[in-house]
C-alpha cells in the first residue's frame, strides 16, 4: 500500500519534545492544561515536563478505566478548566490513553463551546485508533460512547517511546485494531502484522507499522469525516466485538477493547462468509491465529441472546436494522449489510465453539 498524505496533522515521531514545544509556542502563557490518568502521570508526564512552556501548567489527574468514562469525570474537567480559567484559546493536552482522549476531547469540544486539544496517546490501542479520527465521547446507561461528538483534535502526536512500558495484554489490545485495517484495506499490512514478532517486539519497525496503521484509518476518515458511509468500514469487528465486551462487563470479567474487537472479527468474518463470500478456509486459520493470540473467551448459548439485545443497540445501526460492515476479501469491504437474526446466532455459535 502506498501510505496516503495525512490530512489531519497527525506526527509520527521520534522527536516529541520538539514537536509539542512547537505548539505550545503558540498559547499564551496560563493557557496550557495537561490532563493524565494515574499510570501516565507516572510514567509519561515526565517526559514531556521538559518541553518548554510546560513546567509549570496545571496538570490534572484522571481515574483510568473504562468505568470512568462518565459524565462525572467530564464534569471534573471542566471544573479544572474553570477553575483555572481557561478560555477558547488555551489548549488542553490529553496524554493517555483512548479512555482519556475520548472523554477528554469531548469535554474539550464542549467546554465554551470548544477550545483546542491535542492527544498524546501512550497506549497501541489509542495511538492507531481512539486519538485518530475525531471521534470523542463517554459511556451512558451501559453503552460505550453513547454520548459524543466529531471534533478533530489540533494534533497528534504519536511515538513509540511510550509502548515500551506497555504490558503485552494492552499491546494486543491495539494490534487487534492494526489487524481490523489489514484486513479493511491492505494485504500488506495484514501480512505484516501477522509476520510481526510480538514475543520480541522491534519498537522501531514498529513505529513504522503503526504509521502506517493510522494512515489506512486516516484515509477512511477523510473520504467521511462523519461516518455517514464508507468510513463504516473501520466498524468491522466492533459490532459484535461491543456486545462481547459490554456482556463481559456485566458479567464481571471484562476484557480490553482490543480483545473484543479480535473476537469480534471472528463473528463478522463468519457472517462474511455466509453473506459476502469471504473464504471459509481463511475464517476457520483467523479464529486460530486469534484463538492462539489473545486466548478463547467463553460464552454459552445462554448468552447468545444478551448478545444479540446489545447487538440492536448499537448506535450505528439504523431503522431498525443491525448494520454490518463485511469483507468479501482482504482488502474489500461491503457496509450496511443487514444479517437475520438466525444467522447472526449461527456465527455466535461459531464463535462459542471455535
Amino acid at each position: 500500500m502506498s501510505i496516503p498524505i495525512f490530512v489531519n496533522d497527525i506526527r509520527v515521531t521520534n522527536a516529541l519534545e520538539q514537536e509539542l514545544g512547537s505548539i505550545v509556542a503558540h498559547y499564551p502563557a496560563g493557557k496550557v492544561f495537561i490532563v493524565v490518568d494515574e499510570n501516565t502521570k507516572q510514567h509519561c508526564l515526565p517526559q514531556i515536563l521538559d518541553c518548554e512552556g510546560l513546567a509549570s501548567v496545571p496538570v490534572m489527574e484522571i481515574a483510568s478505566g473504562e468505568e470512568n468514562k462518565s459524565l462525572e469525570s467530564v464534569v471534573r474537567v471542566w471544573n479544572f478548566l474553570e477553575e483555572n480559567n481557561a478560555d477558547r484559546k488555551s489548549l488542553l493536552i490529553n496524554l493517555g490513553g483512548g479512555m482519556l482522549s475520548d472523554l477528554c476531547g469531548f469535554a474539550a469540544s464542549c467546554f465554551k463551546r470548544g477550545l483546542h486539544f491535542v492527544n498524546i496517546p501512550t497506549t497501541l490501542l489509542s495511538q492507531v485508533d481512539a486519538s485518530v479520527g475525531g471521534k470523542t465521547g463517554i459511556n451512558f446507561n451501559g453503552l460505550k460512547n453513547e454520548i459524543g461528538v466529531f471534533s478533530q483534535p489540533q494534533t497528534v502526536i504519536i511515538a513509540s517511546r511510550f509502548l515500551q512500558s506497555l504490558n503485552r495484554a494492552n499491546l494486543l489490545s491495539g494490534y487487534a485494531e492494526m489487524l481490523k485495517h489489514g484486513l479493511i484495506y491492505s494485504r500488506k499490512h495484514w501480512d505484516d502484522c501477522l509476520a510481526f514478532d510480538l514475543q520480541n517486539i522491534d519498537y522501531e519497525h514498529l513505529n513504522e507499522m503503526i504509521a502506517e496503521s493510522v494512515a489506512i484509518k486516516e484515509y477512511f476518515v477523510v473520504k467521511d469525516p462523519t461516518e455517514k458511509n464508507i468510513r463504516k468500514a473501520l466498524n468491522l469487528g466492533h459490532t459484535a466485538g461491543h456486545a462481547i465486551e459490554s456482556l463481559a462487563l456485566h458479567q464481571n470479567r471484562p476484557i480490553l477493547h482490543g480483545y473484543a474487537v479480535a473476537y469480534g472479527l471472528i463473528v463478522e468474518l463468519f457472517l462474511s462468509a455466509k453473506k459476502v463470500g469471504f473464504p471459509m478456509n481463511k475464517v476457520v486459520s483467523i479464529t486460530n491465529w486469534i484463538n492462539e493470540t489473545y486466548g478463547k473467551f467463553q460464552v454459552q448459548e445462554s448468552d447468545f441472546e444478551a448478545l444479540y439485545l446489545k447487538m440492536t443497540k448499537d448506535k450505528k445501526n439504523e431503522a431498525g436494522r443491525i448494520n454490518f460492515t463485511l469483507i468479501p476479501e482482504i482488502g474489500n469491504v461491503e457496509i450496511n449489510i443487514d444479517c437475520e437474526k438466525a444467522q447472526i446466532m449461527e456465527a455466535l455459535r461459531f464463535f462459542a465453539e471455535s
